[in-house]
């Protein structure tokens, strides 16, 4: 009865969005695949908003339902009956008074299941695609037959582009570019990459006070070039948003310099490599929203890379605290028992979380090992074992709430609210 419920509201929500885009004809850049859309998001929309009235997704609501509410201009009314009378309101109002619609949509689309992406094209069609990560096993591969399933239908936004609309994909993904070549787009491209449309180049972290305080590196356009800082976050993905935007800028005539000026107070969003100073003197990489491998093995090589604080190098750990990494089917042992020796190699201390989590430390060449259950257990432990001079990295996927370690790591307990899924509907979920 509640899936029957759900598909109606689905279906209601789908033909009054679709009304909405078909009267104000807004411009529409859809932002998808399985790596880093939320923060692709909300760099796109810093600088499309330097020339446009835009409205861009809230957080991840990337699905049926909050493709939608970002259609409609509404907050998720599904913890709050009161919030879908406001719903109904505004959308008589968008259908039936004059307003002032913004010109641009920056929609963030995401499949869970097979043919959720086509029923959100049936809403609206893009005018712009960017395409991030597509790896080798993404998120969500236990709902469809293969990874390259996932892929084609992550990846298809772009195939109903209309000839020489912009299609921007990352340089350094060969699964990307060949199914770029697919389509009769206008396809500029992102990365490291020698040939990409924008290209990174001293990729670094970035200290402030001799400590790390970010990402930094050189983005090239044309012939011109600047350097972008990311503040309070690590990792070399924390920068890829910056570039695609970039892309963006480019593709809609957006002047080099205006885009550096808009991109100069982005922030990613929470759970996303963000630091913290954390208790004992430590300091905290939470990077606790999601976890795919893809998006493990980049942070365990951040772990790694991570300078040591100066005058402590002989008492740092590196301590990855991994949870699972969920909705892998048939692939999770493969995948959890593969990147084992990657965390080995990245990390003094592997701390475990879930029971699929425990391959973590499978292959042990001298990391100590710890195992937990939940993330109360480990939460409860662990911060009475780091010290001065540790850096922590935490992550896992969502249903493993890593976010509960991080907050009991802090030192300063008001850096909470910075944290990921601090909502009272979450907070109160077990």
């Amino acid at each position: 009865m509640k899936n029957v419920l759900k598909s109606i509201v689905a279906f209601m929500l789908a033909l009054v969005a679709r009304a909405v885009v078909r009267r104000y004809t807004p411009r529409i850049v859809m932002v998808t695949g399985s790596v880093g859309k939320t923060s692709t998001k909300d760099a796109v929309a810093a600088v499309l908003a330097r020339r446009f009235f835009v409205r861009a997704s809230e957080k991840s609501f990337n699905s049926e339902f909050g493709v939608p509410f970002t259609i409609l201009g509404v907050k998720n009314p599904w913890y709050d009956p009161l919030e879908w009378f406001f719903l109904a309101k505004n959308a008589l109002a968008l259908l039936l008074l004059p307003n002032h619609y913004p010109t641009m949509l920056v929609l963030e689309v995401g499949a869970d299941r097979p043919g959720d992406l086509a029923r959100i094209a049936r809403i609206a069609t893009p005018d712009a695609v960017v395409v991030t990560r597509l790896p080798e096993i993404p998120v969500h591969v236990e709902a469809y037959a293969s990874p390259d399933a996932v892929r084609e239908e992550e990846f298809s936004p772009a195939y109903v582009l209309a000839a020489s609309a912009p299609l921007i994909v990352p340089a350094d993904d060969l699964h990307v570019l060949d199914m770029a070549m697919r389509t009769p787009a206008r396809v500029l491209s992102y990365g490291s990459a020698n040939d990409a449309s924008v290209r990174m180049s001293d990729v670094d972290f970035y200290e402030e006070d001799g400590k790390v305080a970010g990402m930094q590196a050189t983005m090239h356009v044309g012939g011109e070039h600047k350097n972008f800082i990311v503040h309070g976050s690590v990792g070399k993905t924390q920068l890829l948003p910056i570039a695609a935007a970039l892309a963006v800028a480019h593709a809609f005539l957006i002047p080099f310099s205006e885009a550096h000026e808009a991109l100069m107070s982005y922030e990613t969003p929470p759970g996303r490599g963000r630091l913290f100073a954390g208790k004992n003197g430590s300091i905290i990489i939470d990077d606790s929203y999601n976890a795919s491998p893809a998006a493990v093995e980049e942070a365990l090589l951040t772990l790694k890379t991570f300078p040591l604080p100066a005058g402590r190098q002989g008492t740092l750990r590196r301590i990855a605290v991994l949870g699972d990494m969920l909705e892998l089917g048939r692939y999770s042992a493969m995948e959890h028992e593969r990147i084992s020796s990657l965390a080995n190699d990245s990390a003094d201390v592997i701390a475990t979380v879930g029971i699929r989590a425990r391959a973590f430390g499978m292959v042990s060449t001298g990391a100590k090992i710890m195992s937990f259950d939940n993330a109360h257990s480990a939460a409860a432990e662990l911060s009475e074992f780091i010290h001065a001079g540790d850096v922590v990295l935490v992550k896992g996927s969502q249903a493993i709430r890593t976010e509960r370690i991080v907050e009991a790591l802090l030192a300063d307990p008001a850096d909470t609210a910075q944290l990921v899924r601090q909502e009272k509907a979450w907070k109160q979920k077990v």
